[in-house]
């Protein structure tokens, strides 16, 4: 199951108080969700800052900090994200591409 996952967060949305202070340094625990389509940017899912239990039971509005894409796979988890500057790939190998039922 291994992927490449690229995201990018936007620093002025951490919010200080979910800032944990470590021995080691400053951590935000942050939560990904991979989606199973890309959308209509190639982003697979969003980033945003970790929510405890209580939060999610009240329903507390999610702080959105970027989107991911899946950039590589070994296609054993999840498919990775079209490229602009690069045309689909082919189905991996030991896959028959879909049969064409089109009369014609």
């Amino acid at each position: 199951m291994a992927s490449i996952i690229k995201t990018s967060i936007n620093l002025s949305e951490i919010p200080k108080d979910k800032v944990i202070i470590g021995k080691k340094g400053k951590y935000l625990p942050i939560t990904i969700t991979l989606n199973d389509e890309a959308d209509q940017f190639g982003n697979q899912g969003p980033v945003v800052v970790a929510q405890s239990k209580e939060e999610r039971e009240a329903k507390q509005k999610k702080t959105y900090l970027g989107n991911v894409q899946v950039v590589w796979t070994n296609g054993e988890n999840v498919a990775a994200a079209p490229r602009q500057d690069q045309p689909m790939q082919a189905a991996p190998v030991g896959q028959a591409a879909p049969a064409d039922d089109l009369p014609f």
